[in-house]
């Protein structure tokens, strides 16, 4: 190694020292909780899963138990292209059809999930036009 080299090493390796005295100690961004890191979801209108159509309870129950799922497309990260949910990383919404009956189609209606914890659950009943905030748990 040149002295060149070795006096640019040591350099760095100083300003390195000095910049991480000088900065604040933060949290990491792993302890940050998965709504936290990713949006708000506060702008959502709340509603009970009992007060949506009987097959969205039907698709929740199918996601609870991990499937198996209807169509392929079910299960599959959600790109959240339209930019209504809070933006999150790559992979951190799944989508799920809803069946519509008498549609030969998947039709417009989709659980989509976020990875928190507890798990996020969004429905809309025009293929992503809109978006409520679903509590599995009425």
């Amino acid at each position: 190694m040149s002295i060149l080299q070795r006096a640019t090493t040591v350099v760095l390796s100083l300003l390195l020292v000095l910049v991480g005295a000088v900065l604040p100690v933060t949290a990491a961004p792993a302890a940050l909780s998965p709504l936290a890191a990713c949006g708000d979801t506060s702008g959502f209108t709340r509603v009970a899963l009992s007060s949506l159509p009987s097959q969205a309870t039907d698709t929740v129950r199918l996601i609870q138990r991990g499937g198996p799922y209807p169509y392929p497309q079910d299960n599959q990260t959600f790109q959240n292209r339209e930019g209504i949910l809070p933006s999150c990383a790559t992979g951190y919404y799944r989508e799920y059809t809803v069946k519509t009956p008498g549609s030969s189609t998947r039709g417009a209606r989709r659980i989509i999930t976020g990875n928190a914890s507890p798990k996020l659950y969004f429905y809309t009943a025009d293929h992503y036009a809109s978006f409520v905030l679903v509590d599995v748990s009425r």
